[in-house]
């Protein structure tokens, strides 16, 4: 699909630099995609196992590469991530994250919880997903409240959170009574 689609980039750049109507072009374009994304359904085969090491194999050139890959895309399922790195060493590894991993940290070193590897894991915890900022308490005091009372953590990410509300959630995680992660 990958290459399907970069050859119809190219071809429609191709197409425009010769005086084609881009508007055309593109309508164009949206048409093979269409018929293109029925095709690969159509011929699509579902691949597992040994097919998996098999394909990763030759797509790399190196079968520990295909049997890592294949290990890896057994592990998260169908609908999971995985992330290929270029190493710093001569070695060839996996890494599996269980939940969710941020690029970005927590907002203050004091949501913490586990000194020695600086991170914040939290199990089990209530999500708050926001695009705004929250920098008042009152904001969202309703909802520190039903956490308190259900004795769980809570995770944050926001836009940014600053002012009063994150001084509120350091406090009360300082005081051991909300454990809470903003990001």
């Amino acid at each position: 699909a990958t290459v399907l689609a970069q050859a119809l980039v190219n071809e429609g750049l191709r197409l425009v630099a010769a005086g084609a109507a881009p508007g055309e072009v593109k309508k164009g374009v949206e048409a093979a995609v269409e018929v293109l994304q029925e095709r690969l359904l159509e011929n699509a085969v579902e691949v597992s196992g040994d097919m998996v090491s098999h394909v990763a194999a030759i797509s790399s050139g190196e079968d520990e590469i295909g049997a890592l890959l294949a290990k890896a895309f057994d592990t998260v399922g169908v609908n999971g991530v995985i992330t290929v790195e270029e190493s710093s060493t001569t070695d060839t590894e996996l890494e599996i994250t269980e939940g969710m991993e941020f690029d970005k940290g927590y907002l203050s070193p004091y949501m913490v919880t586990d000194a020695e590897r600086q991170e914040a894991v939290l199990e089990d915890p209530y999500i708050l997903l926001t695009q705004s900022k929250i920098s008042n308490v009152q904001e969202f005091l309703p909802l520190l409240e039903k956490v308190l009372q259900e004795k769980k953590p809570l995770f944050i990410v926001a836009e940014d959170v600053d002012g009063e509300a994150l001084s509120t959630l350091v406090v009360n995680k300082l005081r051991g009574t909300l454990n809470a992660v903003a990001v």
